[in-house]
């Protein structure tokens, strides 16, 4: 059976998607995709890319994901989904693009900054 694999990423989050022809078949770290992700949402934020092309029930998706939380994990899925079906049909490219799923979100946590209790936070200012 031919698999094809890609690497998403978003925030801290990486996730290795493999995606085969198959039944609709969702497993995140060896669960089912409903129990891993908890919210209605982010199950949503993660079919996107197969719902736009009508493709939900043609593959089964297996992925490994870790760092960040579950809505970077979301991201970085979807993200690795959408490269995998690249793999699979390179002519579904202006449909995914068009959307932005092949972008890589490049939004990351600013570094907390010494002297202040968080990034930009300041401590609260006293004149006297």
């Amino acid at each position: 059976m031919q698999t094809y694999d890609a690497v998403g990423r978003r925030k801290n989050a990486v996730a290795r998607v493999r995606i085969a022809p198959g039944t609709g078949k969702r497993i995140i770290n060896k669960v089912q995709m409903k129990k891993y992700l908890q919210r209605e949402t982010l199950e949503m934020i993660v079919e996107q890319p197969l719902q736009e092309l009508g493709m939900s029930d043609n593959f089964d998706v297996y992925v490994n994901v870790s760092g960040g939380g579950l809505s970077g994990q979301a991201g970085a899925i979807r993200h690795g989904i959408s490269r995998a079906l690249l793999e699979y049909d390179e002519t579904l490219r202006p449909k995914l693009k068009a959307r932005g799923f092949l972008t890589r979100d490049p939004r990351m946590v600013e570094r907390k900054k010494s002297g202040r209790p968080k990034a930009r936070k300041r401590f609260q200012f006293s004149k006297r």
